[in-house]
């Protein structure tokens, strides 16, 4: 049974021209990736440009903290939609509705529990990192003050996701460009008129993500009611909230122990100084820019290959395979070409700062990195893909090998060779994660079979 689109923003990956499709889905993705962080890159620049170079080290040291909870958020919201977006692509209605009810419960309990969690453990986690005794308050301040609000972060984070499952990237761009421009607009209220301090940022970030989370339940109300579950879809189901919990906390998991790893590293940071820090901060916002393509490829792939899945078609997902990677290798050919001539105009742009060691290593980062990014291209992918056709295990055991590999660099060669190793720490990792991954996607039998064509 097919499902007929309901609405003309949501495009049918199930038919049609596999690469157009996959375009005009993650061509949205791609902007609300890009205005999401706008949320911090705008907090980078005013508090680099309006507080020094300590504030904006304190912000990074912090960055890390934020980066793993985001990660938990939106691997839960991403995993728990892989499941309604195979009962979308397999015409059960029914089904559907039920896996939104359990995505809701699923998504409470998760969030009571981490919230109530990390209340207990930031002090001590920032101190477990090294972070530098002067800058240790400020970051505290700004984590402390996001954290309160974990809860909006996983409700956005879940109804985005259920909108991507039914074929719906526009409207969470809407909502994100929305809360962009209110939180720079409160940014600048709170940083320079109140003289905030970074607190004022993170207290931006949080209303911010109020007002989108708020206009995506609205819109989900008025004009998604394919998602909207009755009271009967809230049975307990075992079978279902099973698949749909472990599914979640699969990917959920995956994000928070690739979170771990860069906490681990940023230990290592942390000992090389603050001005070190506030490079390395600058060229992680770069960085992070970069990835909104492949975050983009991503997660159209997840939810291509979960509808597909669920429709039985595996020659899609191979062809739509293939597709992924040749855009990554050509978003990492435009990236190594713009960092070569402009990395450090931007890296200066972005911190304000005069002093040669920021300005050096943030340039230097982004231009031995930007080759990489189409390994780095390969892997999301196919991870994600593993992950829409119910691996779980093999896309988790690749983020321990990512976690394992940093914590060699931070324990062997960053003492060693120090910021240099910081550098070439990711992309050796990735390598020996595509190692790890690419058989097992394209053995697995399903992919194997190839069935399924387009109609």
């Amino acid at each position: 049974m097919r499902i007929p689109a309901h609405k003309s923003s949501s495009v049918d990956l199930l038919h049609g021209s596999i690469l157009r499709s996959m375009l005009v889905f993650a061509i949205p993705l791609f902007f609300s990736g890009v205005f999401q962080q706008l949320y911090n890159t705008m907090d980078t620049v005013i508090i680099g440009h309006t507080l020094g170079d300590e504030a904006l080290a304190a912000m990074g040291a912090a960055g890390v903290v934020y980066d793993l909870l985001m990660g938990f958020a939106l691997g839960i919201g991403n995993g728990l939609a892989i499941v309604t977006a195979r009962s979308f692509g397999s015409g059960d209605i029914q089904q559907l509705k039920r896996s939104v009810a359990a995505s809701v419960v699923i998504g409470v309990c998760i969030t009571v529990v981490i919230t109530i969690l990390v209340q207990f453990i930031l002090y001590p986690f920032l101190e477990l990192l090294n972070t530098p005794v002067q800058i240790i308050g400020q970051s505290y301040r700004y984590i402390a003050t996001i954290t309160l609000f974990i809860a909006v972060m996983f409700a956005y984070n879940l109804c985005a996701g259920l909108l991507r499952a039914i074929g719906n990237s526009v409207m969470p761009l809407v909502f994100l460009i929305l809360s962009s421009i209110l939180n720079i607009g409160l940014d600048l209220f709170f940083i320079t008129r109140l003289q905030m301090g970074v607190q004022g940022a993170a207290i931006a970030t949080v209303i911010a993500q109020v007002v989108s989370v708020t206009a995506c339940l609205v819109y989900i109300g008025r004009k998604a009611e394919i998602l909207i579950p009755g009271r009967m879809h809230f049975i307990w189901d075992r079978k279902l909230y099973l698949e749909m919990l472990a599914q979640g906390l699969s990917v959920g998991l995956m994000n928070s122990i690739i979170g771990a790893g860069s906490a681990i590293l940023q230990s290592g940071i942390n000992g090389l100084g603050y001005l070190v820090i506030a490079g390395h901060t600058a060229a992680r916002k770069l960085f992070q820019f970069l990835m909104m393509p492949y975050i983009a490829i991503s997660q159209t792939i997840s939810t291509f290959v979960s509808q597909n899945r669920g429709a039985g078609q595996a020659l899609q997902i191979r062809k739509a395979m293939m597709c992924s990677y040749l855009c990554g290798l050509a978003v990492s050919a435009a990236a190594t070409i713009f960092m070569l001539f402009f990395a450090p105009a931007v890296v200066r742009l972005l911190t304000g700062s005069r002093e040669s060691v920021v300005i050096q290593n943030g340039a230097l980062y982004m231009r031995v990195v930007a080759p990489c990014l189409t390994i780095l291209g390969v892997l999301n992918s196919t991870r994600m893909g593993l992950q829409a056709v119910g691996k779980k295990i093999l896309p988790l055991f690749s983020s321990v090998i990512e976690m394992v590999g940093k914590i060699l660099f931070v324990i062997l060669f960053i003492p060693r060779f120090q910021y240099m190793a910081v550098i070439f720490c990711e992309p050796v990792i990735w390598c020996f994660m595509v190692a790890e991954l690419l058989p097992a996607f394209w053995l697995d039998s399903f992919i194997r079979s190839g069935k399924g064509a387009r109609s």
